[in-house]
């Protein structure tokens, strides 16, 4: 485990339950259809803050990949978004304190570059089409005109702009409020 990003049994431990945040918030508001809002990414936002870059990529890569063989196959190659996230969030993380003001300008970051590599995937591997909230906007613009990308583009960022920075606060939040013997300084710098 030398050069493994989880350097303890707690940490993998940790990135575990940030799948499983992850997966169960992203069900939840899958599968009630709420429009411009995901809340998958919260455990990948956590997990980076906390353990570092790596930690967070593979958080986010797994989350997508078990989501996919659990509830739908359409998350998997999502999974390129949730390692980004896992990656921009842990690098920020490693660089500066994860508090508000830092989660607010990950947050409009992450709102920026997830729908950058999330709309290509969406409307290449399924047509724009990917079974979730944005869907009927996506429909909307497409019929009232626009093309494809833009069409599939729109909501995702405004939906992205909503979610990623709520997420990021309340990471902020659950990092101010984690006990510091749960996962030492140094395991979290390492990482």
């Amino acid at each position: 485990m030398k050069n493994s990003p989880f350097k303890s049994t707690n940490t993998m431990i940790f990135a575990s339950l940030g799948i499983v945040i992850n997966i169960v918030f992203g069900t939840v508001v899958q599968t009630l259809q709420i429009p411009l809002l995901f809340l998958d990414t919260i455990g990948t936002i956590f997990v980076a803050a906390v353990l570092g870059p790596f930690a967070g990529a593979l958080t986010g890569g797994l989350t997508n990949i078990i989501q996919g063989m659990i509830t739908n196959p359409k998350n998997i190659p999502f999974a390129i978004v949730n390692v980004a996230i896992g990656l921009i969030v842990g690098f920020i993380a490693k660089k500066y304190k994860f508090d508000y003001k830092v989660a607010v300008i990950t947050g409009i970051i992450l709102s920026v570059i997830a729908p950058l590599i999330g709309t290509p995937i969406a409307v290449l591997v399924f047509g724009g089409v990917t079974g979730g909230g944005t869907d009927l906007i996506f429909a909307w613009l497409l019929a009232s005109g626009h093309k494809i990308f833009t069409a599939a583009f729109i909501p995702r960022i405004t939906g992205n702009i909503i979610d990623k920075i709520a997420s990021s606060l309340l990471v902020a939040f659950l990092i101010k409020k984690l006990p510091y013997d749960l996962i030492s300084k140094k395991s979290a710098r390492n990482a």
